[in-house]
C-alpha cells in the first residue's frame, strides 16, 4: 500500500471495553504506527437505545492510559475530542438519498407487523423487497403524508457473486441472495452501523479496515455502497475470534472480558496488552513477553491467525506474574497499596516490609488480600505442622526448642531485621544445631501456617517484639496441652 495507511477504532459506547474491542484498537494501532501511518477513533453511537451513559469517556480514557493516543478528530470537544457519529447525523441523509436517485437504495414503508410476517419456519427473517415497487408518486405521497419510512439498501436478487480480498482469510464470496436488503436510515433518521461507517470510513480517508471475522458475511454489503458511489474499497483485515473455549464466545456473563474487568482483578496494564496481542496473532520470534515498543515494531499481517483465540486467564496470570517480579521495587510498593488498604493489613504493618515479602510470590496484584491474610489466621492449629522431615522436627522437638528461643528473643534489645538475622543464626550456632531446627518451629509458632511469605526472622521483624512473643508463648501452651 503506497498510500500513508490510516487506520480506524469505532467502538460503540455500550458499557464497557470489551477484550476483542481493545485487541482491535491495538492491532490498528500497531499495524498504521509501524508504518508511519494514522490512528483514529471513532465513537459509534448510532444506535442509542444502546448506549450506556460514560461509554464513550470510558473508551477514551482506556486508549490514552494504554498508550493508544489517536491523531486527530474535529474541532470539538478539546484536544482528544474523537469523531462521533451522532454529531453528524444530518450527512448520512443526503447519501442516503442519493443511493435513491441512483436505484441503489429505496424507501421502505413495511411496519411492524408486516416485518414481522415475513418470518419463516425457522424463525428467519429476509425482507421481500415489497416497497422497491412502489411508484415515485406514491413514494412522494406517503412521504408529503409524513408516514414513517426507513431507506433500505437495494441488493440485487440475482445470484450474482460478491467476491472480496481480505488480508487474513484470502478471497471471500457471497451470493447476493444471501444477502438482505439492509436498513440504512432508520426511522428515527439515524443511520444504520452498517450505512454510516462506510460513509465515515470513506470520508475519513480510512483505507485499513480491520475489525472481527464476525464481519466476514456481510462485508459484501459494504463493498456494494463503495461500487454504488464509485468510492475505493479499503484493505480489510478480519480478526479471529476471542472464544472463553472451543464453543463459546467470551463475554462478560462468563467472566472478566473487558478492560476495567482485568484491571479491578489485579492484571497490569502492560500484561493485559501483552497478552492481548498474543491473542491471534504470534511474533516471527516466538518470544512472548514483550514491551509496548516491542509488540509495535514486531507486529505484522502474517502472524494473524485464521483460528479463534481462546482466553487463558491461567496464561495471563503466568505473564503477569513475570510484569510484577520484574517491577522497581518502589513502584510495586505503590501497587500493592490499595490493596494492602482493603486487606487485613490496613494500618497494621510496614507495608513497603510487607511487599519485600510478597511481590516474588503473586501472579496479579489480587492475591495480596489473600497472601496477607495468614496475619490474621493465627490461632490453633494442627500441631502436625511441626513436623517436617528435611529439617528433621517434630511436636517433640518444637516443644524443646521454643522455649529457650523464647528466652532469647525476650532478652533481645535490638529489633531491628538485620539484627534479628543475625542474632538469631548466631544462638542457632550456640546450640549446635542446623537451622532448620530452630527456623521451622519459630516460623510455625509465629504464623501457625504450612507456609507464609518471608522466613522466621522475616516474621518477627514484621510482627513486632511484643507479638511475636505472645505468638511464641501461645504455641508453646498448645504444644503443652
Amino acid at each position: 500500500m503506497d498510500k500513508i495507511i490510516r487506520t480506524r477504532f469505532a467502538p460503540s459506547p455500550t458499557g464497557y471495553m470489551h477484550i476483542g474491542n481493545l485487541r482491535t484498537a491495538l492491532y490498528s494501532y500497531f499495524y498504521a504506527k509501524g508504518r508511519g501511518g494514522q490512528f483514529i477513533l471513532r465513537i459509534e453511537d448510532t444506535d442509542q437505545n444502546r448506549e450506556v451513559e460514560g461509554s464513550s469517556q470510558l473508551i477514551i480514557d482506556t486508549l490514552h492510559e494504554t498508550g493508544l493516543i489517536y491523531d486527530e478528530g474535529p474541532d470539538i470537544g478539546g484536544p482528544y475530542a474523537p469523531y462521533v457519529q451522532s454529531q453528524r447525523k444530518t450527512g448520512y441523509l443526503e447519501y442516503a438519498k442519493q443511493l435513491v436517485a441512483q436505484g441503489d437504495a429505496y424507501y421502505c414503508f413495511c411496519d411492524k407487523e408486516r416485518l414481522e410476517s415475513l418470518t419463516d419456519e425457522n424463525g428467519a427473517r429476509k425482507y421481500d423487497k415489497h416497497c422497491l415497487s412502489l411508484s415515485l408518486e406514491e413514494v412522494q405521497r406517503r412521504l408529503a403524508n409524513g408516514e414513517s419510512y426507513v431507506i433500505r439498501q437495494n441488493i440485487p436478487d440475482t445470484h450474482e457473486a460478491n467476491t472480496y480480498h481480505d488480508m487474513v482469510f484470502g478471497d471471500i464470496t457471497v451470493d447476493s441472495c444471501e444477502m438482505e436488503d439492509q436498513i440504512l436510515i432508520k426511522s428515527d433518521g439515524m443511520p444504520t452501523y452498517n450505512f454510516a461507517n462506510v460513509i465515515d470510513d470513506h470520508l475519513m480517508n480510512i483505507n485499513c479496515v480491520m475489525r472481527g471475522a464476525e464481519y466476514l458475511s456481510s462485508t459484501p454489503k459494504y463493498n456494494l455502497l463503495y461500487d454504488a458511489f464509485k468510492w475505493e474499497r479499503p484493505v480489510y483485515i478480519h480478526l479471529p475470534s476471542i472464544m472463553r473455549d472451543a464453543t463459546h464466545k467470551l463475554s462478560k456473563r462468563n467472566g472478566a472480558a473487558g478492560y476495567g474487568d482485568l484491571k479491578a482483578k489485579g492484571f497490569l496494564r502492560e500484561a493485559i496488552l501483552n497478552y492481548i496481542v498474543l491473542l491471534g496473532w504470534s511474533p516471527k520470534n516466538d518470544v512472548e513477553k514483550m514491551s509496548f515498543d516491542e509488540m509495535l515494531h514486531a507486529f505484522n499481517l502474517e502472524g494473524i491467525s485464521k483460528s479463534n483465540a481462546i482466553f487463558d486467564e491461567v496464561k495471563l496470570r503466568w505473564l503477569n506474574g513475570l510484569y510484577i517480579k520484574e517491577l522497581p521495587f518502589e513502584e510495586f510498593v505503590e501497587y500493592a497499596t490499595p490493596w494492602l488498604d482493603k486487606s487485613c493489613c490496613r494500618g497494621r504493618f510496614d507495608y513497603a516490609y510487607l511487599c519485600k515479602l510478597i511481590q516474588g510470590r503473586i501472579d496479579t496484584l489480587e492475591d495480596i488480600i489473600e497472601l496477607v491474610s495468614f496475619v490474621d489466621k493465627f490461632g490453633d492449629y494442627d500441631l502436625e505442622l511441626y513436623t517436617n522431615k528435611k529439617q528433621k522436627t517434630s511436636p517433640e522437638v518444637a516443644k524443646e526448642i521454643l522455649p529457650k528461643v523464647l528466652d532469647f528473643l525476650t532478652a533481645q534489645t535490638d529489633w531491628s531485621e538485620q539484627q534479628l538475622h543475625d542474632s538469631v543464626l548466631a544462638f542457632v550456632q550456640q546450640l549446635g544445631v542446623k537451622n532448620g531446627i530452630v527456623l521451622w518451629p519459630l516460623r510455625v509458632a509465629l504464623s501457625g501456617l504450612m507456609s507464609t511469605p518471608g522466613g522466621a526472622t522475616e516474621l518477627l521483624y514484621l510482627f513486632g517484639k511484643e507479638e511475636s512473643l505472645r505468638r511464641i508463648r501461645y504455641s508453646i501452651d498448645l504444644l503443652n496441652k
